[in-house]
């Protein structure tokens, strides 16, 4: 079944012009069209039609993902009057439970537009999670970063000269892998500026493989 995806502004990834009134149509796992909206339900009249918010772009890339997912614990929501509801970085507590921490960190990166990460994964249920949910391993290095908020790959950008390179997956072109994500940002002005002020926190949706793995509600 095709999808179109539609946002305020399409950014396809470094390279590429943002596309105001924008789509990306997605067939099975792949990318059939990505351009403007009236073009993509023009070829495509059939598509189920998926309007979002804001800018759509590719997913994004968690270097720290296995330090995120091995050494940081991630709360079960009933463990939160002992430990709160965000990440806490404590490696015993996540050796202990790995595999249940690791889907709910797995579960939290998507909800930041995460679509592919970067290990390595010497954890088996780490690994497990990981594959499990479909993500990309990315054959990157991890940027040595220890954040207090890891969960975000923008996090510490900034609204000018911001290194888009390497923070995002494979461009949003036809042919490519459909992996997305939907940022809530203003669109107005410059919308890379408001996604690097604003960061991934932002994200209302992603698509992983074509498929709608996460959507805020």
């Amino acid at each position: 079944m095709l999808t179109v995806h539609a946002a305020e502004v399409l950014w396809a990834g470094p390279g590429h012009e943002l596309v105001r009134g924008g789509a990306v149509v997605v067939e099975g796992a792949r990318i059939a069209f990505a351009g403007p909206y009236e073009k993509a339900v023009a070829e495509c009249p059939r598509a189920r039609v998926r309007r979002w918010p804001g800018l759509l772009t590719p997913g994004l890339v968690n270097r720290e993902a296995g330090w995120l997912l091995e050494a940081v614990y991630h709360p079960d929501p009933r463990e939160a009057e002992a430990l709160g509801t965000e990440p806490v970085m404590n490696a015993a507590l996540a050796a202990a439970r790995p595999g249940e921490s690791a889907r709910r960190g797995v579960q939290r990166m998507l909800a930041h537009g995460t679509t592919a990460v970067v290990g390595p994964f010497e954890v088996p249920e780490v690994r497990a999670a990981v594959e499990r949910a479909g993500l990309v391993v990315a054959a990157a290095a991890p940027s040595g970063v220890r954040s207090a908020a890891p969960l975000d790959p923008l996090a510490g950008g900034a609204p000018a000269g911001w290194a888009w390179d390497g923070a995002f997956t494979a461009a949003a072109v036809p042919g490519g892998r459909a992996d997305l994500a939907v940022f809530n940002v203003r669109t107005d002005g410059d919308p890379l500026a408001a996604l690097a002020e604003a960061g991934a926190g932002t994200c209302v949706a992603t698509v992983l493989g074509g498929r709608l793995v996460h959507r805020r509600r």
